[in-house]
């Protein structure tokens, strides 16, 4: 572990936290054996720090700096080179932590990735640069950990929040906020774990189409941490992702058997994943309605739109499908529409082969 103490100190006390190495390291203990810890500043700027540092066993690595010199760099070369020879010299060290959120580490971070080496990335919410995460195999931020400290508020006793006004008995008539919008007001949280059924379906399926043989809960989690290095279950509410995994079975969101290592189950798609059969019934119902009205065909293009008009929480990622046409696609194969390419337009046309879609022209 090589930790940018000037970065992270300041990154912290800005958002109103205080940087005490303890959370981290029983983080990072969940993940493997720590073997090096190393803290880079001019220790006479951080007096008030080096006692915690001490009493966690992080070696003080003193930076001075001169006073005709450049602060910023001199301690970020020192990590690393230190970190670089510790690749290079160290073959069994297999994860390198890096503690800052400065983007003058994203090359050390893809050296070291292109040295084999796993790299853990730590930062703060609001001060690390949006480059560094996504280079990394995993980004952790400090003030999302359980017991990160903060700085004890210089002002008086918090004064509660004034509470919000009424909602109307009946909806705004004179140009006021929508019933839809009042709904969905305060529900941010069902929003995102319906945004992360998504993205692990989305993920899994694609697992499973590049994979042979079946997928265990653990690849499942390391191919989510690809796509997104700062995914924790911890923040939806999950004491694991085990957890998580199960509450996505029980809502047919996905199915769990027991795999071959014990406490890695395997994951698969539901071969009727929830609703699947009612999407397809919509998608089949909205291309009849629009070959009456336009009297012929609907093109792919704007037809997704038209189902939500229909069903506003209709997504086709809902059911493991990348795209919109994948999921038409997979309604042909299953018989539910047929698809035609128009060459002459560089357009796909949708249609029911069934006598109760013809245009309205014809009953009469």
């Amino acid at each position: 572990m090589f930790i940018d103490h000037e970065n992270v100190a300041i990154g912290a006390r800005d958002i109103g936290f205080r940087f005490d190495p303890q959370p981290l390291l029983d983080a990072l203990a969940e993940r493997g054996r720590l073997i090096t810890r190393r803290a880079y500043a001019d220790w006479n700027l951080f007096k008030e720090d080096r006692r915690g540092m001490v009493d966690a066993t992080v070696e003080l690595i003193e930076i001075p700096q001169r006073s005709d010199s450049v602060r910023k760099n001199a301690a970020d070369i020192q990590m690393a080179v230190d970190a670089m020879e510790l690749a290079l010299t160290r073959e069994f060290v297999s994860t390198f932590v890096v503690v800052s959120g400065d983007s003058d580490f994203t090359p050390l971070v893809s050296k070291l990735r292109q040295l084999n080496k796993r790299v853990i990335g730590v930062g703060l919410k609001g001060s690390t640069s949006a480059m560094l995460p996504p280079s990394c195999d995993e980004f952790i931020f400090y003030d999302r950990l359980e017991g990160a400290p903060r700085r004890e508020s210089q002002k008086g006793p918090a004064q509660r929040r004034p509470a919000k006004p009424a909602k109307p008995a009946t909806p705004a008539t004179d140009g006021g906020q929508p019933p839809e919008a009042l709904a969905e007001s305060g529900s941010s949280q069902k929003q995102d774990l319906r945004k992360l059924e998504r993205l692990i379906t989305r993920t899994l399926a694609g697992v499973q189409s590049s994979a042979a043989g079946s997928v265990q809960a653990s690849n499942l989690k390391r191919a989510l941490l690809r796509k997104d290095p700062t995914f924790t279950e911890e923040e939806f509410g999950f004491r694991g992702f085990r957890e998580l995994l199960r509450h996505l079975a029980d809502n047919g969101v996905l199915t769990l058997t027991d795999g071959t290592a014990p406490g890695d189950p395997e994951v698969d798609l539901p071969t009727a994943p929830k609703d699947e059969d009612a999407a397809f019934d919509l998608l089949r119902r909205t291309v009849r309605e629009l070959m009456v009205e336009l009297g012929g065909d609907p093109p792919l293009s704007g037809l997704k739109d038209q189902l939500r008009k229909r069903d506003e929480n209709f997504s086709e990622k809902d059911f493991g499908y990348s795209g919109f046409l994948q999921f038409c696609k997979a309604a042909v194969t299953k018989d539910v529409v047929e698809m035609d390419w128009e060459e002459e337009d560089q357009e796909y046309y949708l249609y029911v082969d069934d006598p109760d879609a013809q245009p309205a022209a014809d009953a009469s």
